[in-house]
């Protein structure tokens, strides 16, 4: 067979191969540290954050690894059948490079991670957190050297039926990937769960946005306005935001002369906000947040009274002509 003829081939696979181990590793190593973060929050470097703060991250890496890695495991099994059926393949000096090419793409991620880390931890992280996610930093550096070990170490001895124990721990490696991924779910909730929160987040917004709204009405007017439709005004483009899912105007009502109400339905809690479950994290923070401190609500039709202060709001003075 001429080893030439899918030479192309080959290189585009192996250049994938690359590619898409980085993008595995480096996403695998960000959503268990993500993890990490959350089951062990650090009040010194965490202390204007709430657990949300890292969904974002851990939903990023999700969705990459459950497209990537399997593009992955794909590829390298693709060639290494290629190579059984094609022995004379294991000698191209272009297979060669590319190995190399990978453990050094792949040793360069790893030991970017670790000065980032050691960095943290000199800054005062707290140890826990540092011990674990430097045994992350391990395990991903041990799974991608010694499988590409046994490959590197063929190129040098005659090929040999690789040892069980080390098929054994490739299947391991990958069933903690999958595990990986699914306590994400559990961690950052169901695509289902988090379509929910954003609607509350929604709900949120718009009662923010609302309460804004009467208080310019008041230092404009010296009154509160008697319903939310009067502070509509297509002039200064302002638009009453109605409930996103329903499309239920929101709750208002005055309760005196610079007192009053605002209510929404919401289906979550704002205590467990953005998460499957309130257990993911074992400490309360001191500070969440400014909006989620005056904004707190149950999965139930909830109000917000408010009063102004005419000490604080001034009422405007009108310009004279």
């Amino acid at each position: 067979m001429d080893i030439n003829k899918n030479l192309p081939r080959d290189v585009f696979l192996y250049l994938l191969s690359i590619i898409t181990l980085i993008a595995s590793a480096i996403s695998f190593g960000i959503l268990v540290f993500q993890y990490i973060n959350v089951y062990f929050p650090d009040l010194l470097n965490d202390y204007y954050f709430s657990p949300s703060n890292y969904y974002g991250s851990i939903r990023q890496s999700l969705a990459t690894l459950i497209v990537i890695f399997p593009l992955y495991i794909w590829v390298s099994r693709f060639l290494k059948k290629d190579i059984e059926e094609n022995p004379e393949k294991r000698e191209l000096k272009i297979r060669r490079w590319l190995l190399y090419l990978t453990v050094f793409a792949a040793a360069l991620v790893i030991i970017g991670d670790l000065v980032a880390l050691i960095n943290t931890f000199l800054e005062g992280e707290l140890t826990a957190r540092f011990v674990l996610k430097v045994l992350t930093i391990f395990f991903v550096a041990g799974s991608v050297f010694s499988h590409y070990y046994f490959e590197l170490r063929e190129l040098k001895t005659k090929p040999k039926k690789r040892f069980d124990g080390m098929k054994i721990y490739t299947w391991i490696v990958v069933a903690i990937v999958v595990l990986a991924i699914v306590f994400g779910f559990f961690v950052a909730g169901s695509p289902q769960n988090q379509r929910t929160v954003r609607f509350d987040e929604r709900r949120v917004q718009d009662l923010s946005s609302l309460q804004g709204q009467i208080v310019n009405y008041w230092q404009k007017k010296n009154e509160l306005p008697k319903n939310l439709d009067e502070m509509a005004n297509d002039i200064l483009g302002i638009v009453i935001p109605r409930d996103p899912k329903t499309g239920v105007a929101y709750e208002y009502k005055t309760l005196g002369s610079l007192k009053f109400e605002l209510c929404a339905t919401f289906e979550t809690s704002s205590s467990d906000i953005n998460t499957a479950s309130p257990k993911a994290v074992p400490m309360m923070y001191p500070y969440s947040g400014g909006e989620m401190q005056t904004w707190k609500y149950n999965a139930e039709r909830t109000c917000f009274q408010r009063t102004i202060d005419p000490d604080l709001l001034k009422i405007e003075k009108p310009r004279p002509l």
